[in-house]
């Protein structure tokens, strides 16, 4: 770096758009405008460690009005003094010919230090990457342009030898030069101990001559384009070192400023920690005093609400242990506020405070469920049982009921009515979607936010330690990675566990089918099944609960709307096929806010005589007429009138009763239709199943089809694995059965030689499975391979073997009420199921034939018109 390099007449120039290049400093520049790349290839490529190129700052002419003393292309000159500004076109790297550019007097000569060319894809443009290191100064006295890039004749602007030891010898320099020196140190030791760096830069000091450090040190600096200027023009050594050493101060002076701030930000730190100290001095000395008239410390706040809290002794001598935890430890302290929180918990919870049960009466009981909620008996009866035993035994820990059943069965009112029977508060927690066991047992206190679980949230929110508790939709419950809230629930309702708990919760779980509740919860509840109501149990329930909870939702009475029994039952056969009542007060719901719009679109105005300026207590009637000349009675309701009073106001001659063209205008057309069995079955390869789902049993129909293939069998339908193992099973017995049924003579002829069966369950984005279809299955290939129709009056349900027999199948009463919905007349059971039709209505069963079959045989001899034809030919 300081030895002296013989420079040419002539050099190639490459233009530095705002930048300057000292010597001693070394930069990397990527080259890619095709002058630039022309100049690098040619100069420093071919020629390798013997090329060097000129480095010129260039600017442009809207930045130039502060710009030393530039160059005009073309032009010679001799000093800078004679050198005046001109404006040239000249293609500098990335900029176009119509750019304006203004061309230092003064540049560097510069050689390669590191070498790498490129090609970019796609387009195949060359680029080199160089690292250029400045030289020595130089002054143009020529400029102008040689074939793609611009070239200067020049001469060289650094000292002799002997002019550099005069110099050296000059007072005014040394002292300059150690001026220079001392800012240099002072500023490697800020760095040094900042970054802990700075052995290198200390050899530089040692070895290099001190005007060729000052171009090294300002050159590693930022600084604007113009002192950068400033900088190459001086080649007079005392002013370089005079402005070097200017910015070397500057720069450590930004250093210390920068340090200095951050000892004020880390100062500000450590202010909070000597506040509290000093405000516990002056708290210890107020109290010496006696004067300590602070507000009341919220520590010992909580302190006595923890006294009166009326906590057990365990729990007690625990939260005592937690608080004087808590006065040990500062506010800023990371476990302080959950401890803070944990104890507030404590203090909160109603470990005393419980309802006071009523003298348990069974008979007002039962008639408090016999008001609530229609039909039930067995369900009511259970309830009984329960009372009767709490009535004779208070502090017994029965068995956790759980109502399973299709939705808006009343499985949520029925745990209502068992709290307002023991006269204690009622409590539901939704445990539907929850996947964190920390939602049932609560959080650990060293998470930020812990919090309870909903058990003890909800414990706290009711304020009584005995109330009744509904976990709704305990089926729904899922896990992950975070726990299984299933199995933290065991520790909840395991009569074993819970009898030491402090409370006296009484739990109630609901449930809309049991499959996906883990066994081992499962057992520690008693399941008591909730099936859907029969239209009959709708009606009433309807009449006698639904229309009145509607019209009183709506502000309105029997005076305005009326819905006869008709078209009650209207609306079940067409409009609702639930096991529930929901969509039917949906539907109820619907007919209310058409009469509440005719309602209040009546247009009432009572104009007050000015003269009047008091009302007396009792309501009075004013008389006065509509615009249109109706005569009509307003009432005058006084302040003390009841609310729902109120809509007595509105008078109308007549109440709106509902009709069927009511129901078509405000429900739209029928949903359902008795007729759609007997047009789905209107074609052969069509049979009729009862299915079981969440929402209570449902009529599934099967189709089938044959069609030229290989002997092929297609599914479809979104079926699970069992169900599609039931239909291989049928298939395979109708085709092992061929030759009995005179499909096949002799059986040499397979059944589905050059065709494939496709079956399908319509209602395809609903998931299907489970083995009681397989009967049904069978029925629709026979039908199919027979081409006979199966009757549209019957269903059928039960799973079968290879060999032929009926197994018996669950959810019999559910599948039964769901036929009897749609108009089903036969119904073909498992013999081993009709035991199962006791908890069937009476109503239900007088209105249905129930077929008891053993055999597949069984079956086909009742599923259609006239009997199997084939059974008299079976060999079985």
């Amino acid at each position: 770096m300081g030895e002296t390099v013989e420079l040419p007449s002539r050099l190639a120039i490459l233009p530095f758009r705002n930048k300057v290049l000292l010597p001693g400093a070394i930069i990397r520049i990527r080259c890619t405008s095709p002058t630039s790349v022309k100049l690098v290839e040619q100069e420093l490529w071919q020629r390798e460690e013997n090329g060097l190129i000129g480095i010129l700052p260039v600017q442009d002419a809207d930045d130039s009005a502060s710009l030393a003393p530039t160059l005009s292309q073309g032009v010679g000159s001799d000093s800078a003094e004679r050198i005046s500004k001109a404006q040239v076109g000249v293609t500098a790297d990335g900029k176009g010919q119509h750019d304006v550019l203004h061309w230092h007097n003064r540049g560097v000569a510069a050689r390669a230090l590191h070498l790498s060319r490129g090609v970019e894809k796609p387009s195949g443009r060359v680029t080199y990457i160089v690292v250029l290191e400045g030289l020595c100064r130089f002054s143009v006295q020529e400029l102008n342009t040689r074939g793609a890039y611009s070239t200067a004749r020049i001469s060289r602007l650094e000292m002799t030898k002997t002019e550099m030891e005069q110099v050296e010898q000059d007072p005014e320099f040394v002292t300059l030069s150690r001026k220079f020196k001392a800012s240099a140190m002072e500023l490697i030791a800020v760095l040094e101990q900042k970054q802990k760096t700075g052995g290198r830069t200390k050899g530089l000091l040692e070895t290099l001559p001190v005007h060729k450090l000052a171009d090294i040190f300002v050159a590693s600096f930022e600084i604007s384009f113009e002192e950068q200027l400033a900088m190459l023009d001086s080649v007079d050594l005392k002013i370089r070192l005079s402005k070097a050493t200017v910015l070397v101060d500057r720069h450590l002076q930004s250093i210390r400023v920068a340090e200095k701030i951050t000892q004020k930000v880390e100062g500000q730190l450590s202010k909070s920690q000597k506040e509290f100290l000093l405000r516990q001095q002056m708290r210890a000395i107020k109290e010496e005093l006696g004067d300590n008239d602070d507000d009341e410390d919220d520590v010992a706040a909580l302190e006595r609400k923890m006294q009166t809290a009326g906590m057990p002794s365990e729990v007690w001598k625990h939260a005592q242990r937690e608080l004087r935890r808590l006065k040990k430890m500062q506010t800023q302290q990371p476990g302080y506020n959950s401890s803070r929180v944990y104890l507030e918990i404590l203090a909160d919870l109603p470990w005393q405070k419980a309802s006071e049960e009523l003298e348990l009466d069974l008979k007002a009981a039962k008639e408090q469920l016999d008001a609530d909620h229609y039909g039930l008996v067995k369900i009511k009866q259970r309830i009984i049982e329960y009372l009767a035993v709490r009535k004779l035994k208070p502090d017994a820990r029965g068995p956790v009921l759980c109502f399973v059943g299709p939705p808006g069965v009343g499985k949520t009112s029925l745990a209502s009515s068992i709290a307002t029977a023991l006269g204690r508060k009622f409590m539901r927690i939704s445990l539907g979607g929850v996947k964190d066991e920390a939602d049932i047992r609560g959080h650990r206190r060293t998470y930020i936010g812990s919090m309870p679980g909903r058990l003890v949230d909800g414990i706290k929110r009711v304020g009584v330690c005995n109330p009744v508790m509904l976990l709704d939709e305990i089926d729904k419950t899922g896990s992950d990675v975070r726990g299984d809230p299933s199995s933290a629930l065991l520790e909840v309702l395991d009569p074993e566990q819970n009898k030491t708990f402090n409370d006296q919760v009484i739990f109630v779980a609901t449930a809309n089918k049991m499959q996906p509740i883990p066994a081992p919860l499962l057992d520690r509840m008693e399941v008591i099944e909730l099936p859907g109501y029969t239209p009959e149990e709708k009606l009433k329930i309807a009449m006698k609960h639904l229309i009145p909870r509607v019209l009183e939702q709506h502000g309105l009475s029997s005076e305005f709307l009326q819905i006869p029994e008709a078209m009650v039952k209207l609306i079940i056969q067409r409009y609702t096929r639930e096991a529930g009542v929901r969509n039917l007060e949906r539907n109820l719901a619907a007919l209310a806010r058409a009469a509440a719009v005719l309602v209040a679109e009546q247009e009432q105005e009572v104009s007050l005589s000015k003269n009047v300026h008091q009302l007396s207590s009792s309501s009075q009637l004013l008389e006065n007429r509509l615009a249109d000349g109706a005569g009509v009675e307003m009432e005058v309701i006084p302040m003390g009138v009841n609310k729902h009073e109120i809509s007595s106001a509105f008078r109308i001659t007549s109440p709106l009763v509902a009709d069927e063209d009511m129901l078509e205008k405000v429900l739209g057309p029928p949903r359902f239709d008795d007729r759609e069995a007997a047009e789905r079955v209107a074609t052969p390869g069509v049979s009729v199943g009862l299915v079981w789902t969440s929402f209570g049993g449902e009529v599934q129909f099967v189709e089938a089809t044959a069609m030229v293939g290989k002997g092929e069998l297609h599914l479809t339908g979104q079926l699970g694995d069992v169900i599609k193992e039931s239909a291989q099973i049928a298939l395979t017995w109708v085709r092992a059965r061929a030759a009995d049924f005179k499909w096949a003579p002799g059986g040499d002829i397979s059944l589905l030689e050059g065709r494939d069966v496709h079956i399908h369950f319509p209602a395809g984005a609903v998931p299907k499975d489970g083995p009681s279809a397989g009967v049904t299955l069978v029925t629709a290939l026979v039908s199919l391979f027979s081409q006979k129709r199966a009757r549209a009056d019957t269903a059928m349900t039960g799973e079968m073997t290879l060999r032929g027999l009926v197994l018996p199948v669950g959810g019999v009463k559910d599948k039964i009420l769901a036929a009897h919905r749609c108009g089903i007349k036969r119904v073909i059971l498992p013999e081993r199921n009709v035991k199962d039709l006791v908890e069937v209505p009476a109503s239900v069963l007088a209105g249905l034939e129930i077929i008891p079959a053993r055999r597949m045989e069984d079956v086909l001899e009742h599923a259609f018109e006239g009997g199997c034809v084939w059974r008299q030919q079976s060999k079985l």
